[in-house]
């Protein structure tokens, strides 16, 4: 994960308080464990999830080592950029003459996922979909390795990856995931209609409920003793094969 140094920190009640009621995303808080203001502890909750920024209690000794001064028991980390709404990104696919877009299943590094919206906005795609928990958001190392990028491709956070994929899969969009262990080869996939391209975490790869719920799973055929991708050069990789197709396509 991104060093803590890499973030831009807010510490303190009121400035913690302030930030979730203000426009700018809060990607997560840390609450000491056992904080005994109830009404904080309550509003916290409240405009944490309806921002839907993720609440993690932790102990003293981890907000002492994230704040520069006195914290109050509470941390916040600020994202790097604002996030799409999920429904706006769905009709601006819907609306593209092919649709194309990047959905990132359990993405921890903040160089991977910058460096996948880097390559889904040069390829085209209408917008990236990732996972509230769990996964990195919009951190400043992410705007940085994206290059740019965050100020053209909307990047969409859900609370439910699963349902995020159902919903979709009913606007008519097929979606394929990248699974080293898919009978199918990406190069032998029809990429060419509305299409949703599901990469996997780092390690892990796709969940298991994810990769039940893609239409198609597919691989890139491995020629050497290494077994597989590094998630960044694998969603490259599907998503300029998607690229390839629609121009053979078009000829």
């Amino acid at each position: 994960m991104e060093p803590e140094g890499e973030r831009e920190l807010l510490w303190g009640r009121h400035a913690v308080v302030e930030a979730l009621k203000g426009d700018r995303p809060v990607n997560k808080i840390w609450m000491l464990r056992g904080l005994e203001e109830a009404r904080t502890v309550a509003t916290v909750r409240r405009l944490a999830r309806e921002k839907g920024a993720v609440v993690q209690e932790v102990d003293r000794a981890k907000l002492d080592a994230l704040a520069a001064g006195p914290h109050q028991g509470l941390v916040a980390a600020m994202a790097a950029a604002t996030y799409a709404d999920f429904d706006q990104v769905l009709v601006a696919s819907r609306a593209a003459e092919r649709p194309l877009l990047l959905v990132l299943d359990g993405i921890e590094d903040p160089h991977n996922l910058g460096a996948l919206v880097r390559t889904a906005g040069a390829s085209g795609a209408q917008g990236v979909v990732i996972p509230l928990r769990r996964a990195v958001g919009l951190t400043g190392v992410v705007a940085k390795a994206a290059a740019g990028a965050l100020e053209h491709v909307p990047v969409t956070r859900v609370a439910n990856l699963v349902r995020a994929i159902g919903q979709l899969k009913e606007a008519g969009i097929w979606v394929v995931g990248a699974d080293e262990h898919a009978e199918g080869v990406a190069y032998d996939a029809d990429l060419t209609g509305p299409v949703a391209l599901v990469i996997g975490a780092e390690g892990q790869g796709l969940s298991r409920l994810v990769r039940e719920s893609c239409d198609l799973l597919v691989r890139f055929p491995m020629q050497g003793q290494v077994p597989s991708l590094n998630a960044s050069v694998a969603g490259g990789l599907l998503l300029f094969e998607a690229v390839r197709q629609r121009q053979v396509s078009r000829s």
